[in-house]
Parts: structure tokens; sequence; C-alpha cells
């Protein structure tokens, strides 16, 4: 595997990267600023591409080359342990509308929810939306997380709940969606079923990727882990040297050969270039 080659740094508590085939950049929230900047990965260079207050936590791409971001309202970082002298003021916990022009619109609205603190999204192979929606950082004794589906022309249904505090999402190639939980993998079955992939991750796990082989890139703590279909434990991609938590990742560029993830604690972008596996190309989100 490749080591980490660093991109931008010092942008602030980073979520969400997403790889825009169209325009061959990279999409990244700021979770502690309350916005989304466009990351130029040749050069470094990271331009605000939308302000969106509260906490833009998971983001996702749509058809029109705008995103969806899950929004957690903000935290309080004094809570979590973190230091962020000018927070961004709060906003509703839910989903918003990024259009290709940066402007940001609710998507979820009064008569949905009420949700707790949207972490993770993503988009089945029907263009069904489904979203993580975990309790505040930092959680409470009492499992109350949840995972919401909205199937279009719907409006969003729990489809899961009692969670402890379920965090990335995503789509495998069976159609299957898989969660982090706790600090392992599971999936959450259409029959309700609940199996394991992994029930314990040897760094804990944050936001993930799909290779087209099935491995999963799971980030958490200083590394970015390799989980094999089966559940195996494959390889640890480290960050360089320098606080790390490795909070998302994905695929990007032509081939989809180089892993992006991103680091919260150090605000870096990080590449892993020419990996052995490209990743999953994933479908666009359609949405009005």
């Amino acid at each position: 595997m490749s080591a980490a080659e660093t991109v931008a740094a010092g942008l602030g508590f980073l979520e969400g990267p997403v790889w825009r085939d169209p325009t061959g950049d990279l999409i990244v929230t700021v979770v502690s600023r309350g916005l989304l900047l466009r990351v130029d990965v040749e050069s470094g260079r990271a331009d605000t591409f939308a302000e969106t207050a509260g906490g833009p936590n998971g983001a996702y791409p749509c058809q029109d080359g705008g995103l969806v971001v899950t929004q957690n309202g903000g935290i309080d970082w004094q809570a979590v342990g973190m230091a962020n002298p000018s927070p961004p003021d709060p906003a509703e916990p839910g989903l918003q509308r990024v259009r290709p022009d940066g402007s940001v619109s609710p998507l979820t609205g009064p008569g949905d929810g009420p949700f707790r603190a949207p972490n993770d999204l993503c988009v089945d192979q029907d263009l069904t939306l489904w979203f993580t929606d975990p309790p505040r950082y930092p959680p409470p004794a009492e499992p109350v997380g949840r995972v919401w589906r909205w199937s279009r022309g719907g409006r969003p249904e729990v489809h899961a709940d009692g969670l402890q505090y379920c965090n990335g999402i995503g789509v495998d190639g069976q159609g299957r969606i898989l969660v982090v939980e706790g600090h392992g993998l599971m999936y959450l079955d259409p029959d309700g079923g609940r199996p394991w992939l992994i029930e314990s991750l040897p760094s804990g796990g944050d936001g993930f990727a799909f290779d087209v082989e099935g491995h999963v890139y799971v980030c958490g703590g200083r590394s970015v882990t390799v989980i094999s279909a089966e559940g195996k434990v494959v390889e640890q991609l480290e960050a360089p040297d320098g606080p790390a938590i490795m909070t998302n990742c994905c695929f990007g560029r032509d081939d989809r050969r180089t892993l992006f993830a991103v680091d919260g604690a150090s605000g870096r972008v990080l590449a892993f270039p020419d990996m052995p596996v490209p990743g999953v190309r994933l479908p666009d989100a359609v949405i009005a």
C-alpha cells in the first residue's frame, strides 16, 4: 500500500470528502467552521464552496454537480474536549441541499424528523437516500441512534433505531446497507437483521469507502483500516506524523486509484495514490 501524501493542511475539523468527476476536485466539509471547501488536489489550494452554519458532517454528490449534506446542528466543542474559539452559528439538524453555485437550502423541514445529529449518508442503486442520526457527541448511555431512509417521492422514515452510536454508512456490492455502530461494522438487513461484518475495528470507525473488490476502507484514529468482504483486517494505512483523527475517505481521480482521507485533528487532506484496487464509483443522488 502507498504512503500518505499531504494535499492541504490547517483547514479545520474536516469530514465528508466527495470527489466530483465533472470538475476534477474534492469537496470537504469543515465541521468546526460551518462550511464546505473546494480543494484543488494538484495545487493544494482550498476555497470556500458553501456556508452552511452549524456542523456540516457528511456530504454526497448530486447529479447536477451539487451535494446533499448531513447537518448535525453544531457541536459543543468544549464538551468533546477540543478548542474552537470561533464556532459557527447553530443550524437546524437535518439535511441540506448545496447547489452547484454554492447556495444552501434546507432539504428536510418542520414536518420531518425531529432529528438528533445527522452524521453520514449514502444512496443505493434504487436512489433511496440513507443517513445516520446518532445522538449528539458525547453520546448518552441510552441507545438512541437511528438510521433513516428516504425514498424518492416520499418522506424520511426510520429504518433502524436503538443504536448506540451509528456513524458512517454505505452500500456494498450486494446492495446491503453497512453502518459503523460503536466500534464495528454492522449490516442493516431489510428483514431487521443486524449481523456484524466485524464487531471490533482496531482503530475504531467513522466514515468509510468501498473498492470494487468489496474491501471497506474505514477511517478511525490515526489510520484507515482496510477490511475484506469477509470481515478480516487486511491493512492499515497510517497518517503522517503529527496529531491525527481520520474521519472519512473517498476514492478519486479518473482511475479511482487515489484514496483521499481527511484528518480532523490537523485539518489535513491526505492522499494515498496508486491503490492496488480502484474504488467504487458512487451513484449520484437525484434531488430536485
